[in-house]
């Protein structure tokens, strides 16, 4: 529990809920790179840091700053399989509706049950999602949005900021596994890619 709380903190510290620029990305970018070679934080083993060959990344796009449709729809606590015999509880907070290259598209977004006792993590949602690059041009085990409990019917997600699960780095970590109704059938060409020399 206690790799969750310290990994989502991080991450969120990381990848800001906001609309970013692409200074600000690249800024998150830089800062991101630096925590995962600080051997204070420990993301990786010395083994790891040592094959290490850095991020790799899509190139900025704002064509994936994207306004979608907020649907509150809350669904009963579940099981979240993760890369682990860790089972974290989720339940679904609701789904969010938005168009890319005129189709529409729909993510589900969870709410986990643990950490929103935590007041720094009460507004949080979590968006794990799959997509055609899945595997070839990202991580194959996905990839992760935060954004927090939207008070209007829309809200602003950005998938320049896309992230891996730190699985993607270190055999260490247990990650979440992105339930299949998240998996996209169009290619998010933004964001996190697979890492260098992977």
């Amino acid at each position: 529990m206690k790799n969750l709380i310290f990994t989502a903190f991080l991450l969120l510290s990381t990848f800001a809920f906001s609309q970013l620029t692409e200074q600000e990305t690249l800024e998150n970018r830089t800062e991101h790179q630096a925590d995962l070679r600080d051997t204070s934080i420990h993301m990786m083993d010395s083994i790891e840091r040592t094959e290490w060959q850095g991020l790799d990344y899509f190139d900025f796009d704002t064509s994936y700053q994207i306004t979608a449709r907020f649907k509150k729809k809350k669904g009963r606590k579940f099981e979240m399989p993760t890369s682990t015999d860790r089972l974290p509880v989720y339940r679904r907070y609701g789904y969010l509706f938005f168009t890319i290259d005129g189709t529409e598209h729909r993510l589900t977004v969870y709410q986990n049950v643990e950490l929103v006792k935590r007041e720094e993590f009460e507004d949080y949602l979590f968006i794990p999602f799959r997509d055609a690059t899945s595997g070839s041009e990202s991580y194959g085990g996905g990839r992760f949005l935060d954004v927090t409990i939207p008070r209007e019917k829309e809200i602003l997600i950005d998938f320049n900021q896309a992230y891996n699960p730190y699985c993607a780095y270190s055999h260490k970590w247990s990650c979440p596994i992105p339930p299949a109704e998240n998996t996209l059938k169009t290619s998010i060409e933004a964001g996190e890619k697979i890492p260098l020399a992977h």
